[in-house]
């Protein structure tokens, strides 16, 4: 059924192309008002600022404020507005006068340069508590979604006296409290990529009571000082050098690093130790990033495949991997017909999408291998007519990055599917990074998809990806936001990082390809299902598991695994029969996995496989991880 799904999709977008030539937008694409008007470039539109360090550190403050003042607020969390913010090679602020910013839901923020070197901001680049309890000191960063930070410089320079941040952040501890450290205090969904920062970064904002943080995703990144990660429940770092961490003490329920030169010593004993450190990482490719050559012209670095690394790709001073011109890419806005897209695609361009939400009456449709799709500012695919947002076929070299994909009115069996089965390559893998999927939540009518994420293609790396059935915004419930499963995997030797899927109605990740490999998996079970008989993945089975390695699956690695039982919209009582199930086999083996009841009547009944709790509100009835350090 899948394969006539994917020759449908390729029927569907095969007929009565009009190819577009050319890079600059279609008319009608720059329309709209923009908010950093002086820094805007004909190529990408009017939500994509792009500043010069020859701009007046005044103007450049005036274009970031309202873009922070409108996007911070949680009441943004499901608006359509979209910004990527870029800074050209140079220094902007100084220790005298440091730039000063909050990044708000929707907004990438990097520079432009070949090296992070190139691009330095004197200053603080912060996200801060915006939920905050009305009546209460109560403010945590648990929604604090959807936005980045790469390719740049930050030496962590803090005013003298508090700044007039805009918006004015919530925290009833006052402005002096925020003005203390550089916070990054955010949840799923707001990587850290390939940046240096010298000083210490707090993933919590302490400026208010009950201030917690989900957690996040750290890559290819230096920091000289401290990674502050008190409060959260977890954390991946990968490939980075790092002066330390902390996190009453080392970790709180999963902390997972993996190539870091400076991690912590590996632990693994219940609450606030839990570190799982691996030297280094087995294969990793970092993510293609937009830059300016020395003439001014914009380019897109796309950084080579490694095997066993430790540290950051650039390092060195270079780094392998390929410069593409902006003439190969086909730039396109929301107003673009999709029939366009795929026709430039076909003729073998690569794909920009730029800020905004893009209707898709039919997927994209990746036919042509080495193909890169870069998205700017979290651009929001949503299929309207039950068909995928985005199919990928070639399952050699393309490469996906920034997206966010919604499912849609009509129901899809798939949103977004990578590869063909039975390809791949090794040495020039297909690679899914910072690619975000939300069942619910934003649409204002009800929505569903059977599974979020299909990936076919052998030797693939998923790199930050989060898949999430929403918990709380527009038509939320069982029956509302509808998921079954939020990644599946069948492609041999797949390689996974920074996995995190919630609340999904069946198994919510099921891995069927040999050879595989999960480094660090955040979950969450459904809050809402109505009745134990409404969650049984068989007549003898209670719930469904969190990650399922299918029957067939004779090799596959885990490490640093962890899934939550939070059944707190329902009144019945839950029993899920195993957090993770896997086949009996010598070369199936999980390290550092862990159960952790939150709230709700019931729970795990085990942790894998009949191994480990129970974990219910009455064994052991607290918040903390039952730990099973290695499995068989």
């Amino acid at each position: 059924m899948r394969l006539r799904f994917l020759a449908a999709a390729a029927l569907a977008v095969s007929a009565g192309l009009v190819p577009l030539a050319g890079n600059v937008l279609p008319a009608g694409a720059a329309t709209s008002v923009s908010l950093c008007p002086g820094a805007n470039v004909a190529a990408f539109g009017p939500n994509v600022c792009v500043f010069s360090d020859t701009m007046s550190q005044t103007t450049i403050q005036a274009d970031l404020d309202p873009i922070a003042t409108q996007q911070v607020p949680s009441a943004s969390q499901f608006d359509d507005q979209r910004y990527a913010v870029f800074f050209q090679p140079g220094t902007y602020g100084s220790a005298a006068n440091p730039l000063v910013f909050q990044v708000g839901y929707y907004t990438q923020v990097a520079g432009l340069g070949r090296m992070p070197q190139d691009t330095v901001v004197n200053g603080a680049i912060d996200v801060f508590n915006n939920l905050c309890t009305a009546g209460t000191s109560d403010c945590n960063s648990d929604v604090n979604f959807w936005r980045s930070l790469s390719n740049l410089t930050l030496n962590v320079d803090l005013p003298s006296s508090p700044p007039a941040y805009a918006p004015p952040p919530g925290d009833p501890f006052g402005t002096g409290c925020t003005n203390s450290a550089e916070m990054w205090s955010v949840s799923q969904a707001a990587p850290i990529r390939r940046a240096i920062i010298n000083g210490s970064v707090v993933f919590q904002d302490y400026c208010a009571n009950n201030n917690f943080a989900s957690g996040g995703f750290i890559a290819d990144s230096e920091v000289s000082g401290h990674l502050n990660f008190n409060g959260n429940q977890q954390y991946l770092v990968r490939n980075s050098t790092i002066g330390g961490a902390s996190g009453c003490p080392n970790g709180l329920w999963n902390m997972v690093y993996a190539g870091v030169k400076g991690a912590p010593a590996p632990v693994f004993t219940g609450q606030c130790q839990q570190n799982t450190v691996l030297p280094a990482t087995s294969v990793t490719e970092e993510e293609p990033f937009l830059y300016t050559d020395p003439s001014g012209g914009f380019r897109v670095f796309v950084p080579a495949v490694q095997h066993d690394s430790s540290g950051p790709s650039w390092a060195s001073g270079s780094e392998a991997g390929t410069s593409v011109p902006l003439s190969r890419f086909f730039v396109a806005s929301p107003d673009t017909p999709v029939a366009a897209i795929n026709g430039e695609l076909a003729l073998g361009r690569d794909l920009i999408l730029t800020p905004g939400v893009y209707n898709l009456d039919q997927p994209i449709l990746v036919s042509r291998p080495d193909t890169v799709v870069l998205s700017q500012g979290y651009a929001t695919l949503v299929p309207q007519r039950g068909n995928a947002a985005m199919v990928v076929l070639p399952s050699v070299g393309v490469k996906l990055s920034g997206l966010l994909i919604d499912a849609g009115p009509v129901r899809s069996p798939v949103l977004l599917s990578v590869g063909t089965p039975g390809l791949g390559s090794a040495g020039n893998p297909d690679v899914i990074q910072d690619v975000f999927f939300r069942v619910g939540g934003a649409e204002t009518t009800p929505v569903a998809a059977d599974v979020s994420l299909l990936d076919n293609a052998d030797h693939s790396i998923i790199d930050d990806v989060w898949a999430w059935r929403a918990d709380h915004g527009n038509a939320v419930g069982w029956t509302s936001n509808v998921g079954a499963t939020g990644v599946v995997v069948t492609g041999s030797d797949v390689t996974s990082y920074g996995l995190a899927v919630e609340h999904y109605q069946k198994d919510e990740v099921i891995w069927r390809g040999q050879g595989g490999s999960d480094v660090f998996f955040q979950n969450e079970l459904p809050y809402d299902p109505p009745s134990q008989a409404a969650w049984m993945a068989s007549p003898s089975q209670d719930g469904y598991p969190a990650f399922l390695v299918s029957p067939g699956v004779r090799t596959f690695q885990g490490y640093g695994m962890g899934s939550y039982v939070v059944f707190i919209q329902t009144s019945a009582t839950l029993f899920d029969a195993s957090a993770f199930q896997a086949p009996s086999a010598p070369g199936v083996q999980f390290h550092d996995v862990f159960g952790v009841w939150i709230a709700g009547a019931g729970g795990l009944n085990s942790v894998i496989n009949g191994v480990g709790g129970p974990v219910t509100s009455t064994n052991p009835g607290t918040v903390e991880p039952v730990d099973v350090v290695t499995y068989p």
